[in-house]
């Protein structure tokens, strides 16, 4: 704006008018800023940095809370598994196990063929003869 508008507009009565537009678009300033930093968290968090880069030589087996910030971990590293309490800030390592061996896989029945009522069939059939070996297995065990 000009010296002569500025004079103009005071004489008019409109120096408070002037005001309030550079304190609106000031606010509006802010505003935009502070759009943009926000729209920059969501999709850094939405986007975020690559979490699994670190984690080649570590992976989390299982976890279970024990209290309400305390948590045992079993966690996989080279081939050993370590049993972790977790809470107050720190971890403690509990115990070191082997991992358990992997099943052979056992060989896979006929394929299923036909409509999908016969496969259905056929796939309870073969869950069903599964459940019972579990189950004759565990009474083995006792």
């Amino acid at each position: 704006m000009n010296e002569d508008t500025l004079r103009q507009a005071s004489q008019a009565g409109g120096g408070d008018s002037i005001g309030l537009l550079m304190m609106g678009k000031t606010a509006a300033s802010l505003l935009v800023v502070v759009a943009i930093i926000l729209a920059c968290a969501w999709l850094l968090k939405r986007i975020g940095p690559n979490r699994r880069a670190g984690t080649q030589h570590l992976r989390v087996v299982a976890s279970t809370p024990v209290g309400q910030r305390e948590r045992v971990v079993i966690v996989e590293v080279a081939d050993r598994w370590l049993v972790l309490g977790v809470g107050g800030g720190q971890g403690t390592r509990l115990d070191t196990l082997e991992p358990p061996a992997t099943p052979d896989a056992a060989p896979p029945g006929p394929p299923l063929a036909g409509s999908f009522a016969s496969r259905f069939a056929q796939a309870l059939k073969q869950n069903a003869r599964g459940a019972a070996r579990g189950r004759q297995n565990g009474r083995d065990r006792s």
